[in-house]
Formats: structure tokens, sequence, C-alpha cells
């Protein structure tokens, strides 16, 4: 096992990434493949690259560049597509289907005719039945095979845009849309306006795409969890092609996770691929997925879905992750990454046996520990700041919150009025002391928001805390719409009773 630095990514996150992968990719989770790469990359550049086995079998070792097939991962970019193409005009991801694939227009739920959408079928809800095993076997059928398949009947498992199942087929159709509106092949398509823009150049839709002296992993198959190996002949590309036949690189991919969890940043990565709030949509959930689908231990999720070719989890301790999984016979594949702090990693395998996920998940979970990573970075509006330091110095006079009743929307002192409010206040203080006059200046006793509308801080008491929370509406000259006040928990962060939520790992900026 060996786990190197790359050239670009120095210092304490080095380290951190280091260890979490010597952690994680023990012997027995590396002998699931005859070759693999883990990487943790931050902002697009390799930070730690841990590379074991030979992709081949025959004597050369797996490199930090060996290209590996990324499978379903593929979808992302050719959600990418589709939505530069909505951006301009030519697709209407809301329109019938059938407008585009004329074949869809006898598509039936029970005996009824439905009505399926690009966004539906690109968002995994469009109702057609979870088709994994099925689809891996026809990533090579020809469209004609498929488009006949399809205009004999497709039944629904679901009405169209009302829950999650995970559809190979359906997102192909997306596919077939983009080929009817610019007369290329997809594929194509996808080069032109992603791969190539963003300089992906190790990244291809079919393995005939390389060059013999290129260092391209074969695939293999174990059903003894890794004591033997069988060849895996590589799946053809045809009509579902577009939705995981992808090869790529660890450095590549690197880029593009950073390319698209950049677009949550205040300055993001150059939109003239596609837009920020593009790149958003993609990473936003559109689809519900149980949580108990995507569960995993050490890690609690608030929820989960699906938003345009990415799955998208809200972590309980992280916040937002983001992520796509990749598996054909032969191949395992993973890429996630937390837009927060842009960290990721990039995780592949030429075995399906091997596990990716998982391994790519503890993984980035280790480094996101390790760094005591933010859920989020929050920076209040002025007005919220402003208030908020207002009030408390109206708490640490006595002064009823009627004094400040300039910055109050009409509904605070009806909802609770000064001497209700007063009473509650000298109740919490008989359980915590009187406050203490040494406390720290206002800035230093924030504690988090959960947005720029809210603000919770700290007010330390002779014995504990009081913990308080202000939250404004909206408008030209924002107002504060709700003031409390809770006594803190021992660690005096949160009330007491509150669960823990990611948001109490909100790292507020000024």
């Amino acid at each position: 096992m060996s786990t190197t630095a790359a050239e670009t990514g120095t210092g304490a996150l080095t380290g951190h990434a280091r260890d979490a992968l010597d952690e994680r990719l023990d012997d027995a989770t590396v002998r699931r493949a005859p070759a693999s790469v883990a990487a943790v990359v931050q902002s697009g550049r390799v930070v730690a690259v841990s590379a074991h086995g030979e992709p081949r079998r025959d004597g050369s070792p797996t490199r930090h560049g060996t290209v590996f097939r990324i499978a379903s991962m593929s979808k992302s970019f050719l959600a990418a597509t589709a939505l530069a193409l909505r951006d301009e005009g030519l697709l209407d991801l809301h329109a019938p289907a059938a407008d585009y694939v004329p074949e869809l227009a006898g598509t039936r739920f029970g005996d009824h005719d439905a009505r399926l959408t690009l966004d539906a079928l690109l968002s995994n809800r469009g109702g057609l039945a979870e088709d994994n095993p099925w689809g891996d076997e026809n990533l090579g059928s020809s469209r004609t095979e498929i488009a006949a398949l399809v205009a004999a009947g497709v039944p629904l498992a679901a009405q169209p845009a009302t829950e999650y199942h995970y559809s190979n087929l359906g997102i192909s159709f997306v596919g077939r849309a983009i080929e009817a509106v610019t007369g290329r092949d997809v594929e194509d398509v996808v080069r032109e306006r992603v791969l190539d823009p963003l300089g992906l150049r190790d990244t291809r839709p079919d393995a005939q795409l390389y060059d013999d002296d290129d260092d391209l992993a074969a695939g293999f198959r174990t059903f003894d969890d890794g004591l033997t190996f069988t060849p895996e002949p590589y799946v053809g590309s045809g009509a579902l092609a577009c939705i995981g036949s992808l090869f790529s690189t660890v450095d590549d991919v690197a880029t593009w996770m950073h390319f698209l969890g950049s677009a949550f940043d205040e300055a993001p990565a150059d939109g003239h691929v596609l837009a920020a709030a593009s790149r958003r949509e993609m990473q936003t959930v559109r689809t519900l997925i149980p949580t108990s689908e995507r569960s995993s231990p050490g890690r609690e999720l608030e929820g989960a879905g699906y938003g345009y070719g990415l799955v998208v989890e809200h972590d309980r301790r992280f916040g937002r992750v983001v992520l796509h999984a990749g598996g054909l016979p032969g191949f395992s594949s993973h890429m996630r990454w937390h837009p927060t702090t842009g960290i990721g990693v990039v995780v592949f395998g030429n075995s399906d046996a091997y596990g990716a996920g998982a391994i790519a998940g503890d993984v980035l979970h280790g480094v996101l520990t390790r760094v005591d990573a933010p859920a989020a970075i929050v920076r209040p509006w002025t007005a919220t700041l402003a208030a908020a330091a207002r009030i408390d110095a109206l708490l640490a006079e006595g002064q009823p919150l009627s004094a400040a009743s300039d910055l109050l929307a009409r509904n605070v002192l009806r909802d609770v009025p000064d001497e209700v409010r007063s009473r509650h206040i000298l109740q919490v203080l008989a359980e915590v002391g009187p406050m203490r006059t040494d406390a720290a200046p206002f800035a230093g006793r924030v504690l988090s928001a959960s947005d720029r509308s809210t603000l919770r801080w700290v007010v330390p008491c002779e014995r504990g805390a009081l913990v308080c929370d202000v939250r404004m509406i909206g408008l030209r000259e924002p107002l504060v719409q709700e003031f409390t006040v809770q006594v803190a928990d021992a660690a005096g962060l949160k009330p007491q009773g509150e669960s823990a939520r990611a948001a109490d790992h909100y790292r507020v900026a000024p």
C-alpha cells in the first residue's frame, strides 16, 4: 500500500488525506479488485492518491493516471449538456418528452396515457421501473433496437413525477432528445460542449478511442471476494452509452467535481460551459430518495435525493454532499464532494465487487472529520447582525424588546408581549444565574446561522448560558420577525433538548 501526496497538495490537508486513505484501504478492501485508485482532492487538485495492483494483471503497476471506466458517473456529463441546451432555448425540460422522442407517445400508467417530461426522466422520477442489471447488459444495444422496444410500449411502475425510481433507460431518452435538437450523436455533443472546453482530455466514451500505449484498466469479475478473477470484456457503447459509457482519470474527475461544486462559491469557476445557476440545479434535490436507502455506518443524513444526473445528501454533520456512483460488469467507481470546503474523493476499481461507493463515503467523512469542516459558510445580512447586536445589548441592560420597536415586525410584540417575555427571561435566569458582566464582545459570541436571515449567539451566565436566536423577514429593510431566549445545554452551544442538526456546524463569516 502506498499513499503519496500530489505535487500540488501540501500541508495539513495532505496529512489528513493520507491518514484517511490508509485507514480505509486495508488489504481486505484492495484485494477485491486487481487494480484501484483512490484520491482526495480539493478545488480540482489531487491532494493525496493511493494506487494498488495491476490494471491489466500483466505486471504493470496501477498509476495515478490510470484510466478506468466510470459508468453511471457519466450521467452528470449528460445532465450538464442537457441544461446547457436548455439554457440556450433548444430543449424544454418541462415539455412532453415525446416531443423529442416520439416512441414515448404510447407510454402508459395502467390504463391511462402518461405524460413524461425530460425533467422527470433526468431526475429519476419518470415512473419507469428500476433497471440497473438490465441496463448494464443493454448498454451496447443499438438505437434501432431500443427505439423498437420503447415503441412497443413501456409500462410505468409509478405515476410520473411522483417518486424515485433509478432508470438508465429513462435518462437515456434525454440523450435521444439532445440528438433530436442538435442532429449530432450525443457523445459528440457532450465532448464538444463539456469535455473539450474543460480540458478533460483523458475522458472518452469508448475504449477504442484510447491509444495502445495508454494506461487503460481492463475489467474483471470476482465471485469469491477477490481470491480469483476472470476477465470481463468492456460492455459496448450503444443507445444507452450516454448514461454509462465514459472512461476517465482521477485528475479529470477532480476538475469536473470542482467545476460543479464551485457553483456554490462566492466566485464560481468560469461559467462559459454551464452557468453557475444551472450547476446548482444539478446539485439540488428534485426527487426524494428515502434516507434508509442511503444509510451508512457512522453517518446520519437529514435527507437525500436525486438532482439532475447527481445524488445529493444532506449530512447531519457536514451538510450538502454531492455524489454519483458508477458500476458495470468489471468496474466500480464513485465521486463525491463537499461544496463548502471543495474537498472531494474519487475511487476507481476494476472489479464490480470493489465497493467504491462505501470506500469514497468513508474516506470523505474521515477527511472532513479530521479537518473539522464546517457544514456551510453563511454570511448574514448586515441587518441581521445589527439587529442581533442591538437586542443583545437590550438584554444585558434589562430593557424590554419594545425598546427596539423600530427593528420589529408588527407580529413580534403581539406574539409575545413584553411582560410575557420578561417573565420568561426571569425564569431562565433563575436557572443559570445572572448574565456575566465580563462576557466577550457580541461578535465573539456568535454561534451559527442557518441562513442569511438568522443568527444564533450565546450569553454567558454565572451558572450556565443562554442561547438567543433572531429571525428576520426579508424586505428592502429587513425586520425582526422572531426572537427567542433559551437555556443552553452543558456545552453552551445550543438550547437544551434540541436535536443535532447540520446548522449547528454552519460557520458564520462577516
